[in-house]
């Protein structure tokens, strides 16, 4: 699954760094999550950085972007991959 920021963002900026993927950018109005970048921080941590750094929980599951585990890690060894190549 990945992750979405919804109109309760209050843009503090604690997700931004967080997020190991680069998925988290600021938006017209709010920060935005890239749901291709997403993995959850399956493959980095745990559990989604993003969300326990956000002060008000305003990170939710995005309903159009529901994947299982095993594509986020698919996910996880392509960003890697294309970093690699990009370096």
């Amino acid at each position: 699954m990945a992750l979405l920021i919804n109109d309760k963002c209050i843009n503090c900026d604690m997700c931004d760094p967080e997020c190991p993927n680069g998925a988290i950018t600021f938006g017209a109005k709010i920060y935005e999550i890239d749901p291709l970048l997403c993995t959850e921080c399956v493959g980095h941590y745990d559990k989604p950085t993003c969300k326990t750094v956000c002060p008000i929980n305003c990170i939710v599951t995005d309903p159009d972007y529901v994947e299982k585990e095993e594509v986020l890690w698919e996910k996880f060894v392509m960003i890697q991959e294309a970093t690699k190549a990009a370096r």
